[in-house]
């Protein structure tokens, strides 16, 4: 522990002098490697986008599938068999595969069954991206660089297009009517945190003493990068995590001096740049006209190329002198000092503003807590001011996840379920879909037994980690300093991710949660286990081995298959009204027919088969398709509203439909539809 906060720049434990260099498998070369894993990870983006629309997010989750299959299948097979994995790996596939378990159990008594069915697919495609980075770790235990360098690749590659927005709006971004950077998420903190998560491996690639110079100075425009992304995003949970994750970082690896070189410059020019697009109309300000966007965005290319020429220049300057000129020890435990007594008056400065402020230190401390927590706060302004607020909406996510939890505590409302189960707890009439948050939307959704898993989960991946990393005794055989340092970096990326998933749903997109997924396992797979059995051999295992790995492989065809079913009744949703409008109803009511059959838990194809045969004149027909919802999925109050619906205005049946809007009014008391059919199935019709 005492070298862990020491300010200088040894190493944590000294390699023995016998240490040999890693054997790396000549097979599986560290730049295709690293190319190949930063190009899907890219594509996960630009197909899936923000994983809301699910035709794009179903091909994303089926490649994934098949890939981490095929991988894991791969590692099962000709991994080396030198040590088993470790308890703590053990335990967490076993956490991470139970909680697979449970949301597609969570069908059973979901209130969106549909809804348990799409989210129990997300979360195998999620658990065969942890297996990926577990089987990885067995294939190449020493190809990290390539992993780091992928996620390092991804990120900056995303995060300067959603820059060149900026740049070049008439082309990329011509109808954008928000200020904040979006794209290509389509949402501003997703774009924050995926730059946030270049962040820590951009710090590896600047500190490190191994690599060519001039690949270590690409660092420093890299993390300029970074920073003015998580800016002109007006990104406060991205701020926040990457400053977790430099804390960490400044913590757990003993290159504080190199650290603090290569940030301090990046962190002064992405401050100027971005406090410049601050003041301009056409960058920081919604509905900005294109032509003020085009003016504005020149600005800013020159800005951006500007600061990437000098943070290179200065990089290469700081790496080739650090290298021709060692510091003294007593040069080093200077400045260590001055670091040191740096981060410490930061805090101080903190509490002097608040202090000096016209709250107050307490009365300040006081008013942000209630800001955070408060249900009713204002919504922030969306500009640069909203950096610095603290108040926020999300608190009243929160309360009605957490009133959700104790209406059922045990499983919850089932996966998915939140977005319907809040509308019973609201006090306003916006549409969410996620509680922000992966405690209180677990807790919502999948109650206890979903919240036990899930600490599970992390108890056993933390404990693999910190035994992957070294992070504490003992230090794992053959493992050297610059790949504990690697294995470290990888550990705060997953950090980061976690934080940022606390207080937003980012884990529900892919750009995001792969990279995070795809670290966590390399490192539980890195935790070296007990030794397997003397005389044990690749010959000699080779049948169980192709076994077990063929049903790995199944099991991932078998998830593939199944996240096929709500995509493909919603293509058929889809074509069954495109027949409808071109006046084929016979066709319109087989497609919604085989909708259906193809996801019997959904309502909507239940909602067009109504819609078909009302237009036909089939009144019993299209009543029954409703009345099948309202039984499918009786908590929905939509499927009670399409059914009082179909009643008043088809049927003219008011006391059927006044009994009927009345479940809907009690599951959304604010919904506006619900009143104004009850008013009118209650009133009277006026005389002729």
């Amino acid at each position: 522990m005492c070298a862990a906060i020491s300010t200088s720049d040894p190493a944590l434990v000294p390699a023995p002098a016998a240490r040999r260099a890693p054997r790396i498998p000549p097979w599986l070369p560290g730049p295709a490697l690293a190319v190949g894993i930063a190009a899907l990870l890219v594509a996960s983006v630009a197909i899936a986008g923000g994983g809301l629309q699910l035709r794009t997010l179903t091909v994303v989750e089926i490649i994934v599938d098949l890939l981490a299959g095929a991988t894991c299948a791969a590692a099962v097979l000709v991994a080396p068999s030198a040590r088993r994995l470790h308890l703590s790996t053990r335990i967490a596939i076993a956490a991470f595969a139970g909680l697979e378990v449970l949301t597609g159990l969570s069908l059973i008594w979901s209130i969106d069954p549909s809804g348990a069915w799409i989210e129990a697919n997300r979360t195998f495609s999620l658990l065969a991206a942890f297996g990926a980075g577990i089987a990885l770790a067995r294939l190449a235990p020493h190809r990290w660089r390539a992993l780091l360098g992928a996620i390092l690749l991804a990120s900056a590659s995303l995060s300067l297009y959603a820059l060149l927005t900026k740049v070049f709006p008439a082309w990329l971004a011509p109808d954008e009517t928000y200020a904040r950077l979006q794209q290509p998420f389509e949402y501003w903190n997703a774009v924050g945190l995926l730059a946030a998560l270049g962040v820590p491996p951009a710090l590896w690639l600047g500190s490190r003493r191994d690599g060519h110079g001039v690949v270590n100075a690409l660092a420093f425009p890299l993390l300029a990068l970074f920073l003015i992304t998580i800016l002109v995003a007006y990104s406060r949970g991205a701020l926040l995590a990457v400053l977790v994750g430099v804390a960490l970082w400044l913590w757990l690896v003993p290159l504080r001096l190199r650290s603090a070189a290569v940030l301090a410059p990046p962190v002064i020019a992405g401050l100027l740049v971005s406090f410049w697009t601050f003041t301009q109309d056409g960058l920081d300000k919604d509905g900005a006209p294109l032509w003020l966007r085009r003016n504005a965005g020149d600005e800013f290319g020159v800005a951006l190329i500007a600061t990437g020429v000098v943070m290179l220049a200065a990089g290469l300057y700081i790496v080739f002198s650090r290298e021709d000129r060692r510091l003294s020890p007593a040069a080093r435990r200077g400045w260590g000092t001055a670091l040191l007594v740096t981060l410490a008056l930061v805090p101080v400065a903190v509490a002097g503003a608040l202090a000096a402020s016209s709250r107050g230190f307490g009365g300040s401390i006081s008013h942000g807590w209630h800001s955070l927590t408060d249900p009713n706060a204002n919504t922030p302004a969306n500009d640069p001011s909203r950096l610095t607020a603290v108040g926020s909406v999300r608190a009243r996510y929160w309360r009605e996840a957490i009133d959700i939890f104790k209406a059922r505590p045990a499983v919850g409302v089932g996966a998915g379920g939140y977005a319907i189960a809040r509308s019973r707890f609201r006090r306003d009439t916006l549409d969410v879909h996620h509680a922000h948050g992966y405690l209180v939307q677990t807790a919502a959704d999948l109650g206890i037994a979903g919240q036990l898993l899930s600490l599970v989960l992390f108890g056993a991946w933390v404990a693999s980690a910190l035994r992957a990393a070294a992070i504490w005794r003992p230090w794992p055989p053959g493992l050297g300093d610059a790949e504990r340092q690697g294995l470290v970096t990888l550990a705060i990326l997953v950090a980061v991710f976690g934080v940022h998933s606390l207080i937003d749903w980012t884990w529900f997109i892919p750009g995001t949660a792969l990279p995070a997924l795809l670290c966590a396992g390399w490192l539980s797979g890195r935790a070296a286990g007990p030794p397997r059995a003397p005389g044990a051999t690749l010959r000699r295992e080779l049948p169980w081995r192709a076994a077990a790995a063929a049903v790995v492989f199944a099991a991932a065809l078998a998830g593939a298959f199944a996240t096929l079913g709500p995509e493909r009744a919603a293509i058929r949703v889809d074509d069954a009204l495109a027949a409808l409008a071109a006046g084929q109803p016979d066709r319109a009511r087989t497609l919604a027919n085989e909708a259906v059959q193809a996801n019997p838990l959904a309502v909507e194809p239940l909602f067009t088969l109504s819609r078909i045969e009302a237009t036909q004149g089939r009144i019993p027909q299209a009543s029954a398709p409703l009345e099948h919802a309202v039984q499918l999925q009786p908590a929905n109050p939509t499927t009670w509203l399409h059914l009082a619906g179909f009643e008043l205005a088809t049927l003219h049946d008011r006391s059927a439909a006044k009994r009927d809007v009345r479940p809907a009014l009690y599951l959304d008391p604010r919904s506006t539809y619900a009143q104004a059919l009850y008013i009118a199935a209650a009133t009277k019709p006026a005389k002729p």
